[in-house]
């Protein structure tokens, strides 16, 4: 019930307007959010690479509302990989479609995305297409197939185990070679669409972390790249002990190498684990999020882990 009202309070405008105006709001937010500008995601990509870490930037916001919205956040993607090409940090990029247009026009969509991919190539960095809820999944899946058909070989895509279509689209994206972040899902979906136990979208994460390893490892463990900008093929994105377990323990079990593999968590969450992973030789990336819309995304996290309400709520009272 909590986490339904917090991802329904992501989406509600309402609300965003009433909880940014908070200052504890932000304190709360900036747990998980790097900073309002390029900058401070500049910075605390350094910090994290100091200590062996690799990081995706992205310039938080979704659903624009007009078509020169989605142009100027697409410009700002492509000053993101100008400011990463500059500093030479360890970092690629995280896009949302329905940042760039894809609720507004999808051909307006794929011209900013190309573009973005054209400078990100430019710059041999990489772009990861986020997955969103289930109104654009068959969008989204098809706007990758054709940059990947454009030539756009610097660009991978986001699924989510808490879908029953996940298994056949994973088995489907890869005989195109597609390269993966796996996510549990954060989003509310109907159950005739996502599975609604939690050991049903574990025991579809292990599965699709299972296909991942094995077309890694059929098809010549692709591995890291030396500048630590274009990740291996399958990315698991947990902070779940048992996943990242399983992830690990299947991949030394066929033989994939340390470097096939990266684990995936985001900014603010698990230190603990994100060391203990680079101690044991694995890739790490960190998904470090950045910007002034930073509502809809603090709700998701406090949604993921509702133990987080509780901070926010006490400080609410303190005020």
């Amino acid at each position: 019930m909590l986490r339904s009202i917090l991802i329904y309070l992501s989406k509600a405008a309402w609300a965003q307007r009433l909880v940014v105006d908070w200052k504890f709001a932000w304190q709360a937010a900036s747990r998980f959010v790097a900073g309002n500008t390029i900058g401070d995601a500049i910075n605390a990509v350094c910090e994290l690479n100091a200590n062996g870490i690799n990081s995706t930037l992205d310039h938080l916001g979704e659903s624009t509302s007009t078509r020169a919205e989605a142009v100027k956040a697409a410009d700002d993607v492509i000053e993101l990989l100008e400011q990463i090409n500059t500093s030479g940090v360890r970092a690629n990029v995280s896009v949302k479609l329905t940042q760039i247009g894809l609720a507004l026009d999808e051909s307006l969509c794929e011209k900013n995305l190309e573009r973005i991919l054209a400078r990100a190539r430019e710059y041999k960095n990489f772009v990861r297409i986020d997955m969103e809820d289930t109104p654009y999944t068959d969008q989204t899946l098809r706007m990758y197939r054709d940059m990947r058909g454009k030539g756009f070989q610097n660009t991978g895509v986001v699924v989510q185990s808490y879908l029953y279509r996940t298994e056949k689209d994973t088995r489907d994206l890869l005989e195109a070679g597609a390269c993966f972040r796996l996510v549990k899902g954060a989003y509310k979906e109907p159950p005739e669409l996502a599975f609604p136990k939690k050991a049903d979208v574990d025991a579809n994460f292990d599965l699709l972390t299972q296909i991942m390893i094995d077309a890694a490892k059929t098809t010549g463990s692709p591995s890291l790249s030396a500048d630590g900008r274009t990740p291996p093929i399958p990315a698991i994105g947990s902070h779940d002990p048992k996943r990242l377990d399983f992830a690990r323990t299947y991949a030394e079990k066929v033989g994939l190498p340390k470097q096939a593999i990266e684990f995936q968590m985001l900014f603010g969450i698990r230190r603990d684990l994100q060391e203990q992973y680079v101690k044991e030789g694995y890739p790490v990336r960190i998904y470090v999020p950045y910007g002034t819309h930073w509502y809809p995304y603090f709700m998701r996290r406090l949604a993921e882990r509702p133990a987080n309400v509780w901070f926010f709520v006490s400080n609410f009272f303190r005020k």
